[in-house]
Order: structure tokens, then C-alpha cells, then sequence
């Protein structure tokens, strides 16, 4: 899904990646680029004009799921979406809040909402949940 995200947002050109990395490294990488002494949830890096990184610290993003009442899923999903806004040069304000959610509504809730329609789907085939079929 993230591949289809960052299209829409980077452009297919764009080539992306994202790293996972321990709080100790966050906390270096964000005293490193951006002058502040504590891990973050994520950082985003431009590399080139078409290819850049994105950086997030599992325990935070974690940690902070729980604090924003979301889905470890969920809360990962807006810090990619997040980072591929600051990637494409936006800066934190109304307009990227409001593209912020703008995608979460496009790709989010579209799979929450197919995911809640399978679920129902196989309940009424017997009142059970069978497994996950697989993403296509």
C-alpha cells in the first residue's frame, strides 16, 4: 500500500526508502540534523530531487499509537504519509494538516472500511471470522 501512496504523493520517479531505527539512533539522527537532544517519531531526508528516506523510530511511533488511541498501523501510516509530505517540501501549518488528511482519508479509510466489509462477509458465512485472505 505505501507504494501506491507514495506515487500519488512523490511521483512513480520518486524512489523512497524507509528505515526503522532504535531510539538511541533517532535521538543521534535528530541532534545531528536537527539541533534536538531526544529521539523522534520520524525524520525525513531529501537525498536527491527524486529520491529521499524516511527514518522512524519504532518504540516512539509505538509509545505514541497508544498515547493518540490509534492502531500501530494506523498511527505508521500518517507518520509515512507525514514524511512523504515533508519530503515533497511541506512544512508542518493548516496546508499540510490538511493534505495529511486528504491521504489518510484516500487510503485509510478505503482499507479500514474493505477490510470491515470482508469481516462481515465471512461472519455471515457461518458467524465466525475465517483467516485474512491474502492483500492483493
Amino acid at each position: 500500500m505505501y507504494r501506491k501512496i507514495k506515487d500519488d504523493i512523490l511521483g512513480k520517479k520518486y524512489s523512497l526508502s524507509i528505515a526503522f531505527v532504535s531510539s538511541r539512533k533517532s535521538r543521534e539522527l535528530n541532534k545531528q540534523y536537527r539541533k534536538k537532544d531526544r529521539p523522534t517519531n520520524v525524520l525525513a531526508f531529501p537525498l536527491r530531487k527524486h529520491e529521499g528516506e524516511i527514518v522512524l523510530c519504532r518504540d516512539i511511533v509505538q509509545k505514541e499509537a497508544k498515547l493518540f488511541q490509534k492502531s500501530y498501523k494506523q498511527f505508521l501510516g500518517f507518520l509515512v504519509i507525514h514524511g512523504m509530505l515533508h519530503l515533497k517540501g511541506m512544512r508542518h501549518g493548516s496546508i499540510m494538516e490538511r493534505a495529511e488528511k486528504k491521504y489518510l482519508k484516500k487510503y485509510y479509510e478505503e482499507h479500514f472500511d474493505r477490510h470491515r466489509r470482508r469481516l462481515a462477509y465471512d461472519q455471515s458465512r457461518g458467524g465466525r471470522i475465517l483467516k485474512r485472505r491474502a492483500k492483493s
